[in-house]
C-alpha cells in the first residue's frame, strides 16, 4: 500500500480495534453448508436478470484491471446474497473479507478492516443497513476517493491525514433496503434486488443439492420439497438434510413424493410452506384481532416474538403469496389464509 510514516503506521495498528471479519479464499470451502453453495455464476440457478448483470460486469472490471464496482444485494434472507457475494470473489479471483454491520461497532473497526484490504480485494458486509452512523461515515471516502481520514492525537494537536486504501470493491447485503441512508445506497454502482425463487429453480437446486448430499432422489419428491420450501434456497437445502434424514431412517432412502410429504409434516411445514410460525402469526390475527388491521408490535408482543423477526423472516413470504396484507392501519389476514387455516367467514368480512 505504499510507503507509510513508521509513526503514523504505528498509530494506525493501534487504532484497529478488534473489528469482529474474516478473510476467505475465494476456493475455500468451510463447512458442508458452504459445499452446497454454487462457486461459479454459470452453476447459480434462478435469479437470471442479476446473474447476467454481475457476469457483464464481472468481465468488463477483469478486461480493464480494475475491482469491479460496489454492489449492494436486498433480499429476504435465504434467497442467495452471501452466495453471490462468494460468487464474484471466485469469479474475480480474488480474497474476500467477510464481516456484518452489528460487529462494526467503531470506526476504528471498520478501519482496521479497510486498511489490510489488497489491491482488488472484495469486502462483503452483511446487514449493512444495522451499521453505525459513526461508521456508515468512514465508508463515504472509502468507497468513493479509496481513503480514509485518520486522526492523530486529541484536541488542540489533533490533526488530520488521509491515508489512501487500495482499491476494493464492496458488497453489501441487506434485507431492509429502505433503512439503508441515501448516501450510502447512492455510492452503490450495481443495485440488485432478489426475487423469491420459482418451485421450477428450487426443484433443480434440490436435486443438484442432493447430488452432492449422494442421496438419491425423483423428480415428484423434489418437487414436494420445493413447493414447500417458501421460494428460497436456504429452506430447500434445509428441508432436504431433514428429509433425507427421515428416508434413510423410515424408508429405502430415495426421496419419493410420499416420504417427503411424511418428513415435512413432521417438521411442521405444511403444503404452502408455513412454519409453526407462520399460522400462529396468522391465528394471532385472525383470533385476537379479528382478522386486523393490527400493529406489528401487538402481533409481537402476543407471540413474544421480536418484531424485526416477524417483519424479516415471516412477512416476506405471507405478503408474497397473498395471505398477509399490510395497511396504513396494520396487518391484515386475507381470505386465503381464513381458508388455508380452516376458519369460517363471516358474512361481510370481505367484499
Amino acid at each position: 500500500m505504499g510507503n507509510q510514516d513508521p509513526q503514523k503506521r504505528t498509530a494506525l495498528d493501534e487504532s484497529r480495534g478488534a473489528a469482529v471479519s474474516k478473510e476467505v479464499p475465494h476456493a475455500e470451502k468451510t463447512s458442508p453448508f458452504i459445499n452446497l453453495r454454487p462457486t461459479g455464476l454459470k452453476e447459480y440457478i434462478g435469479q437470471a436478470e442479476v446473474v447476467k448483470t454481475l457476469s457483464i460486469a464481472i468481465e468488463a472490471a477483469l478486461k480493464r484491471g480494475e475491482p469491479l464496482d460496489h454492489v449492494l444485494f436486498h433480499a429476504p434472507p435465504g434467497l442467495g446474497k452471501t452466495t453471490l457475494a462468494h460468487i464474484i470473489a471466485a469469479e474475480m479471483g480474488v480474497n474476500i473479507t467477510v464481516t456484518s454491520g452489528p460487529a462494526l461497532e467503531k470506526g476504528g473497526d471498520l478501519l482496521g478492516i479497510l486498511t489490510h484490504l489488497e489491491e482488488g480485494n472484495l469486502l462483503f458486509i452483511d446487514e449493512i443497513h444495522r451499521l453505525p452512523r459513526v461508521v456508515e461515515e468512514f465508508l463515504y471516502p472509502a468507497m468513493e476517493d479509496f481513503a480514509v481520514d485518520f486522526i492523530f492525537d486529541k484536541g488542540v494537536h489533533a490533526r488530520s491525514h488521509r491515508y489512501r486504501l487500495e482499491r476494493f470493491a464492496l458488497v453489501g447485503a441487506t434485507t431492509r433496503a429502505g433503512l439503508l441512508s441515501a448516501p450510502l445506497r447512492e455510492r452503490f454502482g450495481i443495485v440488485r434486488n432478489l426475487d423469491f425463487y420459482s418451485d421450477e429453480d428450487l426443484v433443480r437446486i434440490a436435486k443438484r443439492s442432493a447430488a452432492l448430499l449422494d442421496v438419491k432422489i425423483d423428480t415428484d419428491g423434489a418437487y414436494e420439497i420445493a413447493c414447500r420450501s417458501r421460494g428460497t434456497p436456504r429452506i430447500v437445502n434445509r428441508l432436504l438434510k431433514r428429509v433425507r434424514d427421515f428416508t434413510q431412517v423410515r424408508a429405502d432412502g430415495v426421496i419419493r413424493k410420499e416420504t417427503a410429504m411424511e418428513a415435512l409434516e413432521l417438521e411442521g411445514v405444511d403444503g404452502k410452506g408455513l412454519t409453526v410460525l407462520d399460522r400462529k402469526f396468522l391465528k394471532t390475527i385472525i383470533e385476537f384481532y379479528k382478522g386486523g388491521p393490527v400493529g406489528i408490535e401487538a402481533i409481537a408482543a402476543t407471540l413474544q416474538e421480536e418484531s424485526d423477526s416477524l417483519v424479516d423472516i415471516v412477512e416476506p413470504y405471507l405478503l408474497k403469496i397473498g395471505l398477509l396484507t399490510r395497511t396504513s392501519s396494520g396487518r391484515k389476514a386475507t381470505e386465503q389464509a381464513y381458508r388455508h387455516l380452516g376458519f369460517s367467514i363471516q358474512h361481510g368480512l370481505f367484499k
